[in-house]
């Protein structure tokens, strides 16, 4: 039996689905060989009406559940909207939205929870708030702290863990900012998620993705895997200065063995940690820690993206290359998982 450290994979399920049924998203994992993934965008019934898991009313989520037996699926974590949202009501020239903190918490934070509960994962993906376009996020640490707090005990008055994913544009756009909010909120029950994709998409290279990364080491619950070959100063927003991505712009997203986010270098490094950061996430009631690929790699945007289930295989694969080569181990369906559904 192998000793090295190991993950667990998983996948945001409607990146495999051309029409984003239930169906289709399961059909297409489960034969990539996951039993782990993130609902976000889904046609639950087959009937053309997609919802976001978020908006899934009681039998939506009843039919959901008898799929997921029928399919041996379980759920990684909600891959909720939480923090997309701008922090300030501040005309800044963005078309992100602002909504009131307290309605916020009582409808968004509320309805990603109950979900949350319903599907029997402990992990809510979410972000760190639009600061004003163009401003400087330091500037925000303290409001979104105390923001975030709220949201955090929310989640962990239920048992739920927030992970707090590094995205362009958002007060968390770098490692070094997400990691002093995790130490500002300064509570178990918020975790980081590194993304390298959403670091290289900043027109960062392999070097400075992998210091982000270090940055939010001690913080991280999880991962996803997504890349980007950088096309410099192509994504921009005027003047770079302004430090604001056109995600609209976002099109080279690749697969994680070919990119500029350097995963080589940031699974070497991972695969020393992986023993205390699993044992970590195990104690908040996870089974392990998870590697989950957002491939986007037929395009992506600032609340979702699409791979298709080629595309999602091949981000599976390429994945699972890095791992082979870095030692890290991990577990896709084989015969033996076949026998066992089987009662074998």
């Amino acid at each position: 039996m192998s000793s090295r450290p190991q993950v667990i994979l998983s996948a945001f399920a409607d990146e495999a689905a051309n029409h984003k049924t239930a169906i289709e998203q399961f059909v297409a994992l489960s034969a990539i060989g996951l039993s782990y993934y993130s609902p976000r965008f889904l046609d639950v019934h087959g009937n053309g009406e997609v919802k976001h898991v978020v908006e899934l009313n009681d039998d939506d989520l009843t039919t959901l559940k008898t799929l997921h037996d029928e399919f041996g699926m379980k759920v990684t974590s909600i891959g909720s909207r939480i923090g997309k949202v701008k922090l300030l009501d501040q005309e800044d020239g963005s078309h992100n939205k602002f909504v009131p903190f307290q309605e916020y918490l009582d409808g968004e934070v509320a309805a990603t929870i109950r979900v949350a509960v319903a599907l029997e994962t402990k992990l809510i993906r979410g972000f760190s708030f639009y600061h004003p376009q163009g401003d400087d996020p330091a500037k925000y640490l303290d409001k979104a702290t105390e923001q975030l707090t709220e949201i955090v005990n929310r989640c962990a008055s239920e048992g739920l863990i927030y992970g707090l994913e590094i995205e362009p544009n958002l007060i968390g756009e770098t490692g070094q900012l997400l990691e002093e909010l995790h130490k500002r909120v300064n509570h178990d029950n918020m975790v980081l998620i590194f993304d390298g994709g959403n670091v290289a998409a900043q027109d960062k290279n392999p070097l400075t993705c992998y210091d982000e990364y270090t940055a939010m080491r001690d913080g991280l619950g999880w991962m996803h895997i997504k890349d980007y070959a950088r096309d410099p100063g192509h994504t921009w927003m005027g003047d770079r200065d302004a430090s604001v991505i056109n995600e609209d712009k976002l099109k080279n997203f690749v697969p994680a063995n070919i990119g500029d986010s350097g995963h080589e270098m940031v699974l070497r490094d991972l695969k020393r940690h992986l023993p205390a950061l699993t044992e970590r996430m195990q104690k908040l009631g996870v089974p392990g820690f998870f590697l989950e690929v957002e491939p986007h790699l037929k395009g992506g945007g600032q609340f979702g993206g699409f791979s298709g289930p080629d595309g999602t295989g091949v981000a599976v694969r390429a994945l699972c290359e890095v791992l082979d080569y870095v030692g890290i181990d991990y577990k896709l369906r084989d015969f033996d998982d076949i026998r066992a559904a089987r009662g074998f």
